[in-house]
C-alpha cells in the first residue's frame, strides 16, 4: 500500500513556502523572518506552522530542495542529450529559470543554492567535454571558469537582461561551449 499525503497538508506547506518566498522577495533577509511574520503572511497560525516544520530553517531546506530538484532534473536532461535537441532543451531550462526568476533570485542568497547550481553546470560541462567530437583539441578554458561564466550570464540575464529572449541567451551559452 502506498502512502498518499493529505491534500490539505500539501496546500498548507505550499502556503508556507510561498509566504517565505514572498518575504524574501520583499527584501527581508532570511534572519529577519520570524515564524510570526511568516505565518501572518501565509494567513495561518503558529500552531499550524509547527505541525509541518520544526523551525524556519527546515522550511527553507524544503523550499530550496524543491527548486533544486527541478533544476537538477532539467540540467541532467541536458547532460544526456548530444543531438540537435540540445539547444531546445537549453531553451526549456532557460524558460524555466525565467518563469522561476523571482524565486531563484530570492533563494540565491543561500549559499547552498549557488553551490548546487555550480556543481550541476560543472558536471554538464565535464560530461559534454568527455563526449566531444573534438577530443584532440586542446581545452583552453578551465571548467570552473567556464561554469562561473555561464552561471554569470544566466544570473545577469535574470537580473538585468530580460529584454533578451531565451533563444538568444541559449545561443550565447552555446558559443561559450565551443571553447
Amino acid at each position: 500500500m502506498t502512502y498518499k499525503e493529505d491534500p490539505r497538508t500539501i496546500r498548507t506547506q505550499e502556503m508556507l513556502k510561498e509566504a517565505l518566498l514572498t518575504l524574501l522577495q520583499e527584501g527581508h533577509s532570511f534572519h529577519q523572518i520570524s515564524i510570526q511574520k511568516l505565518t501572518k503572511k501565509a494567513n495561518l497560525n503558529r500552531t499550524t506552522f509547527y505541525l509541518h516544520y520544526q523551525n524556519i530553517n527546515e522550511l527553507k531546506e524544503h523550499l530550496t530542495n524543491d527548486i533544486l530538484q527541478v533544476l537538477t532534473d532539467k540540467i541532467e536532461n541536458l547532460t544526456s542529450i548530444f543531438d540537435t535537441n540540445r539547444k531546445d532543451n537549453l531553451i526549456q531550462l532557460l524558460d524555466y529559470l525565467l518563469d522561476q526568476r523571482n524565486h531563484i533570485l530570492a533563494l540565491v542568497q543561500f549559499e547552498q543554492v549557488e553551490k548546487h547550481l555550480h556543481l550541476l553546470m560543472k558536471d554538464l560541462i565535464v560530461t559534454r567535454r568527455s563526449h566531444s567530437k573534438n577530443i584532440g583539441r586542446k581545452i583552453i578554458v578551465d571548467t570552473d571558469v567556464k561554469t562561473a561564466s555561464i552561471i554569470g550570464v544566466i544570473m545577469w540575464w535574470l537580473k538585468n537582461g530580460l529584454h533578451l529572449d531565451s533563444a538568444y541567451i541559449a545561443d550565447q551559452i552555446n558559443l561559450m561551449y565551443r571553447s
